[in-house]
């Protein structure tokens, strides 16, 4: 299936020069927006799979309209690619609800790798800003009662999808929180089983209650 991608970026050259590459690696870019009010507006026209979002740009920046971008297109995964890999805009941007941030430093083979993953329910990092949002997590791990021994092999995300499993929240009551679909959920919750080394979300859960213990 083509995911189909709409561009937000204030640049026309870099608009044209992604939605080439996109093109070339087999995607369907369905629309182009230059600012964020305009993005809302587009992406609740087009339900695009992907919203591939520029956070500074004139009149309503990227962080401005992303939880905005959720609500009018709740289905679709909104990812970060930005000049910009201040700490606090990775943060902002995770806690609106994105699914990725990239540098536009990135290979641009490895731009469209990311947007398969995030299509197929992954995550999208940058690896600079992998390592620093890991980093975040395992000291605010620490602090929430979460043990190292579980972030240290669990995407933030996948700590996150954990954390509300604990508070006994179904599918849907996650995917509303975090602002992803419930596609998104059931990969992270499949993909923390495997990293976990357990079969259900039970055993997760007795996992983390165990780790807390130790």
């Amino acid at each position: 299936m083509t995911e189909r991608v709409l561009i937000v970026d204030d640049h026309p050259l870099t608009r044209d020069a992604l939605s080439a590459l996109l093109v070339q690696q087999g995607f369907d870019v369905v629309g182009e927006a230059e600012d964020g009010a305009a993005a809302i507006t587009v992406a609740a026209e087009l339900q695009p799979d992907i919203v591939l979002l520029d956070l500074t740009m004139p009149g309503m920046d990227g962080l401005t309209a992303l939880p905005k971008i959720r609500e009018s297109a709740p289905t679709s995964e909104i990812v970060v690619l930005t000049a910009s890999d201040a700490e606090e805009n990775l943060l902002a941007a995770i806690r609106a609800g994105a699914s990725g941030y990239l540098l536009k430093t990135e290979p641009p083979e490895q731009i469209a790798a990311f947007l398969r993953g995030v299509a197929r329910g992954d995550a999208a990092l940058s690896g600079g800003v992998a390592r620093r949002l890991l980093e975040r997590v395992r000291d605010g791990g620490r602090l929430s009662g979460v043990p190292e021994e579980v972030t240290r092999v669990l995407s933030a995300r996948e700590v996150e999808v954990l954390l509300l499993l604990d508070e006994h929240l179904g599918t849907d009551e996650i995917a509303q929180r975090l602002f992803i679909s419930e596609h998104t959920v059931r990969s992270h919750v499949k993909s923390l089983l495997k990293k976990l080394g357990v079969s259900s979300r039970r055993e997760a859960l007795e996992r983390l209650e165990s780790a807390r213990a130790a």
